[in-house]
């Protein structure tokens, strides 16, 4: 009898091991940021999941924290906010963003993160994103690295879970 419940205690385990991975693999996975380039939203050392399935089925979008690996060493991965889909008109000066002639209203950026560079006006290539920091005056970002292939970017960010006082849904 008692091997009979070491059986179902080590099928229970396997299952258990095999969901996990599958979820990791596929669907969400934990990250730690590094650096404080996402203040205030994202601060160093958060925990949060990614959700790696989401540009899978959907499209990026304007204003989507994503995760991608650094255009010039893949074994480093960056978080940033998308400002610049392909085939985008997008110019940058003295600090305000211009999206296909409008300014952007970036809520997300407090007075004191941004910063008054420019940068030339450029259409976002072809399956390339522009992607910035919300800290701006400490972000490497793409206006440094250029815009980042689709296929670098590989997770949405979605819910920190730690620190526990900033757990919550990624905006």
């Amino acid at each position: 009898m008692a091997q009979n419940g070491v059986h179902s205690w080590l099928r229970d385990l396997m299952v258990s091991v095999v969901v996990s991975a599958f979820i990791i693999l596929f669907l969400y996975q934990p990250v730690r940021v590094e650096g404080t380039s996402m203040l205030p939203v994202l601060q160093d050392q958060d925990r949060l999941f990614i959700n790696k399935i989401a540009y899978r089925v959907g499209n990026i979008e304007h204003g989507d924290v994503v995760v991608f690996l650094y255009p010039h060493d893949h074994t480093k991965s960056y978080i940033k906010r998308v400002i610049g889909l392909p085939g985008d008109d997008l110019r940058i000066s003295d600090g305000k963003v211009y999206v296909n002639g409008v300014m952007l209203k970036e809520g997300y950026v407090p007075r004191r993160y941004t910063d008054d560079r420019s940068e030339p006006e450029m259409i976002v290539p072809p399956n390339e994103y522009f992607v910035m920091g919300d800290h701006r005056s400490i972000s490497s970002d793409s206006r440094d690295f250029g815009p980042v292939d689709r296929g670098l970017i590989y997770g949405k960010a979605a819910f920190v879970y730690w620190p526990m006082e900033q757990m919550g849904v990624v905006r």
